[in-house]
């Protein structure tokens, strides 16, 4: 699947870019598994905002269900100052997860696809087991800001070993909010930590290393059409910007582990009755 030179690429940067390894037929399947969800989403019932500018602090019991569920989660601006809605459903959420590929058939069978457990093998895993995955929808003009951040900071594993597999369904470009990333800053320190008290049923993100975040100098923008995987280390930062656009920027994300990882009590991601989804 990889070939010498992208296992090369992904040990020296962190990352590797896939470009158009997924057919258009299989993009729009997830789209439109995506947009049957948001049409079926009552936001009067339901209202969870995701935001990465509270420092994770608005994390509440919905948001720790979608682990092993299918939960939408609204853009900050989809609201207004009394929590009702300013733009259709299909414009307001910011994303779905967590469970999409235990639940819904058009997921599941996209994450069955050979390509991602072989170049998984190819990174060095022996038994690749998906632990979560999530449909970002990065919508128009109100798509928000993904702050700098390094993926084991939510996924605590011992020893870490996620590997992240995004997914354009849509051509990605600076003006809609395409990935950022700091090429071999994966070697850098992991930052923070979000761990649950779950007694509590509180999260709490800390520092543990005062590592700065990657300067404007250091990032790189990954414009991609649809169809590109990229493939990334958990400790590599990596950020996405407002979307300030007319149009979204669909993405689907899949993360991994190696089977039998020791995994943290503390993790907000837990899946004691789904089990493990083998790649």
């Amino acid at each position: 699947m990889l070939s010498r030179d992208q296992v090369h690429d992904f040990r020296e940067q962190g990352y590797v870019v896939l470009p158009r390894l997924v057919p258009e037929a299989a993009l729009a399947s997830l789209r439109a598994a995506a947009l049957a969800i948001v049409d079926r989403f009552d936001p009067a019932a339901e209202r969870t905002v995701f935001t990465t500018r509270d420092r994770d602090a608005g994390r509440d019991d919905a948001f720790f269900a979608s682990a092993e569920g299918v939960r939408c989660f609204l853009e900050e601006q989809a609201l207004d100052g009394e929590g009702r809605l300013v733009c259709p459903p299909r414009l307001a959420i910011n994303k779905i997860g967590h469970a999409l590929h235990d639940l819904v058939p058009e997921f599941r069978e996209f994450c069955r696809r050979p390509c991602f457990g072989e170049l998984l093998r190819d990174l060095g895993y022996a038994a690749p087991v998906l632990w979560q995955t999530m449909l970002i929808f990065k919508q128009p003009r109100i798509g928000g800001e993904v702050r700098w951040h390094q993926d084991a900071t939510y996924l605590i594993c011992e020893p870490p070993c996620v590997t992240g597999m995004w997914i354009a369904l849509e051509d990605a470009h600076r003006d809609n909010g395409c990935l950022w990333v700091q090429p071999g800053g994966h070697r850098t320190p992991l930052r923070e930590l979000y761990e649950v008290d779950w007694r509590a049923r509180v999260g709490t993100l800390r520092t543990v290393d005062a590592t700065p975040w990657p300067t404007a100098e250091q990032a790189v923008a990954l414009e991609v059409p649809a169809g590109t995987v990229v493939v990334f280390h958990d400790h590599l930062p990596h950020r996405s910007s407002h979307n300030h656009s007319a149009t979204s920027r669909h993405a689907f994300t899949m993360h991994a582990a190696e089977k039998g990882v020791a995994w943290s009590e503390r993790n907000w991601l837990q899946r004691p009755r789904l089990g493990d989804f083998a790649l």
